[in-house]
């Protein structure tokens, strides 16, 4: 069997996948891509808008982004740094707006104040001093903090509607947060790649191993899921950005890299109401703190969404426990993940996690009224009648030794490349696809070292990210400059008229 020849395979049809292939189809258009899909459609899995929360990560209203020390202080380190992270996501995108390759921006981004909510008098002080710290960053200089009650009936009406007037609450609000429909926003990228010279896609085809050859380059089994038919295709460079099946594949690959991961699947849902009604009375996302031992992924947060072109307001997530790694996926895969390389760091996690696995079971089994309970510390007028449930998306936690040998659970992203720059893999969840950009410049970086230092690269790269090179966190004016495009661009500094 004669094998297709490739310079690039992108493997899993989401988010990340497409950002990578759009920025090599910008920096050498002569580049051949292909991108294997294992289900019928692209952006079905983790990237789909039902499958993920839709916030554009950057920190406004995220509070486990700031956690509080035991001596009180707040850190804002990581909350600077996904913020920088997610304006280079828009740089790419404003660019891709300007170019005509993305449709209007309210096809797949709309602007949706973020504010972060709390009661009780240590979290009001915690709030309170968050912003203190945030507010003189010029990153979250435009962050207002109030505990007036009036004010936050103007910012959060469906929250304060009937609310204890007797309870202390509070909350920061940044309006020019947005919602994301990453789902409508990768179909976009994929579709106009589709339309490209030297650009593959292959729906219903799923990667069976992956065998570096002697020459260098990486060998693909694949097969196709529609057929049965066993294709084959040799690539300089593969990249699996296949959401929770990322591990699993990153283990076929046999890398010294990928020895010692490990992964914790975490299912999730959603309490959602379509009532137009009630969804006219919210246009924010308001988060608020998680609950004792839960994942960061189940920070509360009522939202409202912009999915496939129709509006509703989410609630969650809820998450629960699974052996799957896709939602799509099989009870087999945690098992199956089991390595001679990462059992000891997987068993070490388990013993030391067992509050989080008992947590993650009990959310499993609650009740709709359990959930509606949790919802209305938020809405304490709500319906049950206007709520119905809707399975989310799965998420794979990374586990990997520490620098003790044992093992540990990170619950951010983390991208693992082959010593020699042939291969990479996007392990992790939160935040995920609103720094996916970021990410895949750092891909780009490891393992396209040479060519990005080329003056025609470097060039380009200036083209799609203004930014590049420079720290968004260090220099405001530079801040200043790509904000106020990126926001015009994108039209995220046009809030609703009942907002304005």
């Amino acid at each position: 069997m004669t094998a297709r020849q490739a310079d690039v395979v992108l493997v899993g049809g989401g988010v990340m996948s497409a950002t990578l292939g759009m920025m090599f189809r910008q920096l050498d258009p002569s580049l051949d891509i292909v991108m294997v899909e294992r289900l019928d459609h692209v952006a079905h899995e983790s990237t789909d808008g039902w499958n993920n929360a839709g916030t554009g990560h950057a920190g406004y209203c995220e509070l486990n982004y700031t956690p509080e020390t035991e001596d009180g202080s707040i850190q804002i380190d990581r909350a600077l740094n996904i913020n920088a992270a997610f304006e280079i996501s828009l740089q790419f995108w404003s660019y891709l707006v300007e170019q005509g390759i993305l449709p209007e921006p309210t096809k797949f981004i709309n602007p949706t104040p973020h504010q972060s909510f709390v009661w009780g008098d240590d979290n009001v002080a915690y709030l309170r001093k968050r912003h203190e710290l945030l507010s003189k960053h010029h990153l979250f200089k435009e962050m207002r903090f109030t505990d007036e009650p009036e004010t936050l009936k103007e910012w959060m009406p469906l929250i304060m509607q009937n609310r204890d007037p007797m309870q202390a609450v509070a909350a920061t609000r940044v309006d020019h947060g947005s919602d994301v429909d990453f789902g409508a926003l990768t179909r976009n990228m994929v579709k106009w790649l589709d339309t490209q010279p030297n650009f593959d896609l292959l729906l219903s085809h799923s990667v069976k191993r992956l065998a570096k050859r002697d020459n260098g380059r990486w060998k693909v089994r694949l097969r196709d899921e529609s057929t049965g038919e066993t294709k084959k295709i040799e690539a300089g460079f593969v990249f699996i950005g296949a959401g929770g099946a990322a591990l699993p594949l990153l283990q076929k690959s046999e890398i010294d890299e990928a020895r010692g991961y490990g992964g914790f699947p975490v299912s999730g849902q959603w309490l959602v109401c379509q009532n137009p009604e009630v969804i006219k009375k919210h246009y924010s996302k308001v988060y608020g703190k998680a609950p004792i031992g839960a994942p960061p992924m189940s920070v509360p947060h009522l939202d409202t969404r912009i999915i496939n072109g129709e509006p509703a307001l989410l609630f969650g997530p809820f998450a629960g426990f699974t052996t799957k790694f896709l939602k799509q996926g099989s009870i087999m895969d945690l098992f199956s993940s089991v390595k001679g390389g990462n059992i000891v760091p997987m068993m070490q996690v388990g013993k030391s996690n067992m509050d989080l696995t008992r947590y993650l079971i009990k959310e499993a089994f609650q009740s709709h009224e359990d959930r509606m309970e949790a919802l209305r510390n938020f809405f304490t007028d709500a319906k049950a009648e206007n709520w119905h449930l809707r399975e989310a998306g799965q998420r794979v936690q990374i586990i990997k030794k520490s620098a003790d040998g044992r093992g540990k659970l990170e619950f951010g992203t983390e991208i693992v490349a082959a010593k020699d720059g042939s291969l990479a893999a996007l392990l992790g969840a939160s935040p995920g696809a609103s720094t996916a950009v970021g990410a895949m410049i750092n891909v780009i970086e490891r393992c396209f070292p040479e060519r990005i230092k080329s003056q025609e690269w470097q060039a380009r790269m200036r083209e799609l990210v203004p930014s590049y090179g420079q720290s968004l966190v260090e220099d405001a004016e530079l801040l200043n400059q790509v904000r106020s495009r990126t926001l015009s661009t994108l039209q995220l500094d046009k809030l609703r008229p009942r907002e304005a």
